[in-house]
């Protein structure tokens, strides 16, 4: 009887001691979960299920561990920091070229920006950038252009670029006033995309077939224009360009041209480039300088002009007029074109320039460096690297 006891009292001791071990672990399991991440927690879900099958097969003290993420809060905006430390380096000047001063905009200012750079002993060095409106720098030319200019006119005086021979200037040089301005409209209008020899012999051609004037174009089949045009840069649409136009001619210019420059960029077919050389040829009425891609591309490697308030090379030939026009005198204007043109189609041309042919190379900034970077030049590169 002594031992019964004895084995009841010991079991009873167990079942205490058991008890307070569950207790135990369920504070500190808690305590755990509790401490968890509001990304990350824990929820318990006791297997209370209202089907009897899944309770009676699962003890009544079983858990399941449940995942579930949440988004994470927002973090609170951090205080902004002083100037001097919240830049690091020089801004890009895009950042404040074009924004316009609402309170003074017929004035031109200089904004003074205070950069704090970091300098390599750790402590911050401060530079001064003044930045000029466009009015502040207008009408400044570049730095020995006069010098320049006058070196490209010693390097063309030899007439041998296919301007000087077939530009749009000699189409119908032979013919009356009326019909040479016609002629020289369809050949400003053949000229855009297409070499000076291919647009000639389109011009020789529509003369030959008596087709230099509004009444013939207006008569003839626009897929004969295409034939005799071929292969202009875009002939078929041009052939559609000079019916229309040869349509409104006939109807409100009664057999002329337009005479101003309004009234040109309304023809369809007919830019900006265009309307300022149909002007200079056939009106000798100078309102503009003719950019062609020759000029726009011969003016950003000389630096010649930029975008405003920037040192960035001009996006478009109607940027680089702009430009070249604020500070270029006016009896440049009409020389400027064939100057550069042929310039560009002999020396300064668009790949591989003849940098090493140019005796004015030591005035430009692009000098030898498009040269540098052709593809034969990375191919010899290439190769001496290779025996390296």
């Amino acid at each position: 009887m002594i031992l019964v006891n004895r084995a009841v009292s010991t079991t009873l001791d167990n079942v205490a001691w058991f008890s307070r071990i569950r207790t135990m672990n369920r504070k500190i399991h808690s305590t755990l979960s509790s401490s968890k991440p509001d990304s990350l927690r824990i929820q318990h879900l006791r297997s209370e299920d209202s089907n009897p099958e899944s309770a009676s097969g699962a003890s009544g003290s079983s858990e399941t561990l449940v995942y579930t993420r949440k988004k994470r809060l927002k973090q609170e905006a951090l205080e902004p920091l002083e100037k001097k430390s919240q830049l690091c380096g020089l801004p890009d000047i895009e950042e404040f070229a074009f924004k316009k001063n609402t309170r003074s905009s017929k004035r031109s200012t200089e904004t003074n920006i205070t950069v704090a750079s970091a300098s390599t002993a750790g402590r911050s060095t401060e530079t001064n950038i003044t930045v000029a409106s466009a009015k502040t720098t207008a009408g400044n030319p570049p730095e020995n252009w006069v010098e320049v200019l006058e070196g490209i006119r010693q390097m063309r005086s030899s007439g041998d670029a296919p301007v000087d021979s077939m530009g749009c200037d000699k189409a119908g040089s032979f013919l009356p006033p009326s019909e040479r301005r016609f002629a020289v409209l369809l050949g400003s209008l053949l000229s855009s995309q297409t070499k000076d020899q291919v647009n000639n012999a389109a011009i020789h051609r529509l003369h030959q077939k008596g087709l230099l004037t509004p009444e013939a174009i207006d008569k003839a089949d626009e897929s004969t224009i295409k034939e005799l045009i071929y292969p202009v840069g875009f002939y078929a649409r041009k052939a559609t360009y000079m019916k229309k136009i040869a349509k409104i001619c006939l109807e409100k210019y009664n057999g002329d041209i337009p005479s101003s420059l309004d009234d040109l960029l309304a023809l369809p077919g007919i830019g900006p480039k265009m309307a300022h050389l149909i002007l200079h040829i056939a009106w000798n009425d100078v309102q503009g300088i003719c950019v062609d891609t020759h000029v726009h591309r011969i003016c950003n490697r000389l630096g010649w002009v930029s975008r405003p308030a920037t040192k960035q090379k001009t996006s478009s030939p109607e940027e680089t007029r702009v430009a070249l026009q604020q500070w270029l005198p006016k009896e440049e204007w009409v020389a400027i074109n064939p100057l550069l043109v042929g310039f560009g189609q002999t020396i300064c041309t668009p790949l591989r320039p003849r940098c090493e042919a140019c005796s004015v190379a030591k005035l430009c900034p692009a000098a030898f460096k498009e040269a540098s970077s052709s593809p034969s030049s990375k191919l010899k590169k290439s190769k001496q690297s290779k025996e390296l």
